[in-house]
């Protein structure tokens, strides 16, 4: 079997990002048609939702360090045969029980594969360019969510069986990116992984607050996305007037590409600046949402998704920067594994939340009441990432004036 090299490597690994986040939203266009036929509330929607980030967290507990005994590989491709089989429950779905089923194994497909994912990125990266492995992993998770939106509202609006076909479709995606990873190159273990048996996740007593910090920020992404993928179309199709599956599908896709646009735009940035313009992007974009429902303007529809992107962007690239850079070699990959973990804990808890509100209260005040709530948590976020990331960005900056200092000194005299 051909085995790749380094670029080839990271860019697979971009593409097991990108899947998991096509997984984790491609029910998104397709909610309002399991509403309509088969008659089931927002409350059912957003537990089917839910299913996912709910069956993420005990993998991402117990299994989060399986990538530093296995091997990113081998973890990366048992969590794409999980995917599979959960998206091949929605293809022939024809009740709500298969689509818990089905969305339970897509989070412990997503919870095998996008944490080992993300460390390949940061492995196979160019010599010197590591840095990048953040932003790019920002950029083709929004390619995934944006894959959903499109490919999703297209099958949905113009394809034969909405309900299934779209499914059939990511399946295929899978089995080709599946095949892509048996081709990237083998884990030979170090003498310090110790015997291959998973612990669960660790955090260094020196590293607590840093873990604080980045696992956060990044679960300020997560709450972007209980708001946006659950009920993105039904707020696009009560609230902003769109009666287009496809113009939906469009029109949540801003989020996407406003994602991928600011995590390149950010990717020079200090990861204390990230983590402060993604809460800041991140409460603006709440209460736009809210906004959008008072106005029942799709123009401001539209710029809130642009404007929740960005805060995504923000937040994901800040969040994984943190973690990623600052955690001891050994608890790396657990520790990024541990940010997934309190991202789809605050997705779990938020998505169900807010459709039991709009199932009693209607969707304005399912708004109103999660801007709310979520707005609190972003401040804390910014409190937080001032606190923490501070002497971080002090440090970084008095190391670089030390670097550059032996370069002047050495300079020729005039």
């Amino acid at each position: 079997m051909p085995s790749l090299g380094t670029r080839g490597s990271f860019w697979t690994a971009g593409a097991v990002v990108a899947v998991a986040l096509w997984t984790s939203a491609c029910p998104t266009m397709t909610y309002p048609l399991y509403q309509a036929a088969w008659g089931i509330s927002t409350t059912t929607v957003t537990w089917v939702f839910a299913a996912y980030p709910l069956t993420l967290i005990p993998v991402l507990l117990l299994l989060g360090h399986l990538a530093d005994h296995l091997g990113t590989r081998v973890t990366m491709l048992l969590g794409l045969v999980a995917q599979f089989a959960g998206v091949l429950l929605f293809a022939v779905a024809d009740g709500v029980p298969w689509l818990l089923a089905g969305r339970a194994l897509m989070g412990l497909g997503v919870g095998l594969s996008i944490g080992p994912a993300s460390l390949a990125m940061v492995e196979h990266s160019a010599p010197g360019r590591r840095e990048r492995a953040g932003a790019v992993s920002t950029a083709v998770s929004a390619l995934g969510i944006g894959l959903a939106m499109t490919v999703g509202g297209a099958l949905t609006e113009y394809a034969p069986f909405p309900l299934h076909l779209n499914f059939f479709v990511l399946a295929a995606v899978v089995a080709v990116v599946a095949a892509l990873v048996l081709c990237m190159p083998r884990h030979t273990p170090s003498p310090s992984e110790g015997r291959r048996r998973p612990r669960t996740i660790t955090v260094p007593r020196g590293s607590r607050a840093v873990f604080a910090a980045g696992s956060i920020a990044f679960a300020s992404s997560f709450l972007i996305g209980a708001i946006v993928l659950p009920l993105g179309a039904k707020i696009a199709h009560q609230l902003a007037g769109s009666t287009n599956a496809l113009c939906t599908g469009a029109l949540l896709s801003v989020f996407a590409g406003s994602i991928t646009l600011f995590a390149l735009l950010g990717r020079r940035l200090h990861v204390r600046v990230l983590v402060l313009f993604g809460a800041v992007g991140s409460l603006a974009a709440v209460w736009l949402f809210v906004l959008t429902g008072a106005t029942r303007s799709l123009l401001l529809f539209f710029v809130a998704s642009a404007v929740a992107g960005a805060a995504y962007a923000f937040d994901f690239a800040g969040g994984l920067t943190v973690l990623s850079r600052f955690a001891p070699a050994p608890y790396r990959a657990g520790m990024v594994s541990g940010g997934y973990l309190v991202g789809y804990a605050a997705q779990g808890i938020g998505a169900p939340a807010l459709g039991a509100v709009v199932t009693a209260h209607g969707l304005m005040t399912g708004l109103v009441t999660g801007a709310a709530v979520s707005g609190g948590f972003f401040v804390l976020v910014a409190v937080v990432g001032l606190t923490v990331l501070t002497p971080l960005h002090r440090a970084d900056r008095a190391a670089a004036r030390h670097d550059a200092a032996p370069v002047r000194e050495s300079a020729p005299a005039e």
